[in-house]
């Protein structure tokens, strides 16, 4: 990423770049900053975009190989393709056939490092795999974004906001967005107001949204997610906080099946004491085989929200849609 940065500041650009990797936000981030390297008018004729499976390597090529229209550059941004995993009918070799003036971002949260076009695309451009940061690097990316506001955040507010967004930084961004529009009138941001905004009410309705989905009460559970939207809690967030709820209900159902007590139960989940009670009552909703089918579709939404197969408020509802729905 930093040498991506530097591309950018000198003004020495690739002609083919590739973002790849886990972290959604950061991929589109410097999809966007090449994209205004490169092409920073909003030039509608010399910018192509293709999205998905089934895009064509011979209409992309067709593309690639056309001089630009009035412009020094032409580019092209190609997004989940699954070139990189299923093969991309021979493109690799294409890349190597265009012309100066053409510039190609492939943004893919999948590759094969093995495979012939990553090796292509390594040898004549550049590759970037984007990971999630670290806590120490995410505060830092905190810190950064409250100053471009003009504005100063305390450690502990900044390390609030990193624990509940958990670690996906589309989160993150869009909570911390939350609390710099609503302290507009501050000059530093505090845990007292990050607490106040990022609250713990969203934490508390997932819990009752799986007590109604235990019940097999649709209509409750829908109801109680629309509520998180209506106050703005992001459906990612929402993804995230139920998939961590599962998770936990997976360690206290198997904790408890091995008789553990209620303060190793607490320390080995991560929960507050007084909070086992309460999980082992909602454990009797659900057999041990729910909880683990619960988590895996959980991720793979995740996962299909990341790549674009799902948009991300009807995926999760969905999924609320399934868990609640009685089996005949």
């Amino acid at each position: 990423m930093k040498t991506i940065a530097e591309h950018i500041k000198l003004n020495k650009l690739e002609h083919i770049y590739l973002l790849y990797g886990e972290e959604a936000y950061l991929r589109h981030q410097y999809r966007d900053k090449l994209k205004q390297a490169i092409c920073p008018e909003e030039d509608d004729m010399n910018i192509s975009y293709f999205e998905g499976k089934g895009i064509s390597a011979v209409e992309v090529a067709d593309i690639a190989e056309t001089l630009p229209f009035f412009s020094e550059r032409r580019l092209i941004i190609i997004e989940e393709s699954g070139w990189f995993k299923n093969g991309s009918e021979g493109f690799e070799e294409k890349l190597k056939q265009f012309p100066d003036t053409t510039y190609l971002i492939f943004v893919e949260s999948e590759v094969d490092k093995r495979g012939r076009l990553f090796k292509t695309v390594k040898e004549l451009g550049y590759a970037a795999e984007m990971k999630t940061p670290k806590d120490k690097e995410l505060l830092a990316w905190i810190g950064i974004q409250c100053r471009q506001e003009k504005k100063q955040i305390t450690e502990a507010a900044a390390q609030y906001l990193v624990e509940q967004a958990g670690i996906n930084m589309n989160l993150l961004h869009m909570e911390l967005e939350k609390v710099l529009s609503y302290a507009i009138d501050s000059d530093t941001i505090t845990l007292e107001s990050v607490q106040e905004i990022c609250s713990n009410q969203a934490e508390s309705q997932i819990f009752e949204m799986l007590d109604a989905i235990g019940n097999q009460n649709r209509e409750q559970a829908l109801k109680l997610y629309h509520d998180l939207l209506a106050l703005r809690e992001p459906a990612m967030r929402i993804l995230y906080l139920l998939t961590r709820q599962i998770h936990i209900l997976l360690q206290v159902s198997e904790m408890t099946r091995l008789n553990l007590d209620h303060g190793s139960i607490a320390s080995k989940a991560g929960i507050p004491p007084f909070t086992v009670g309460k999980y082992k009552s909602q454990i009797g909703h659900f057999s041990y085989g729910q909880l683990v089918h619960m988590l895996e579709a959980c991720q793979e939404v995740d996962a299909g929200i990341k790549r674009g197969k799902y948009i991300d408020t009807i995926g999760v509802e969905l999924l609320i849609v399934e868990f609640s729905t009685k089996k005949e």
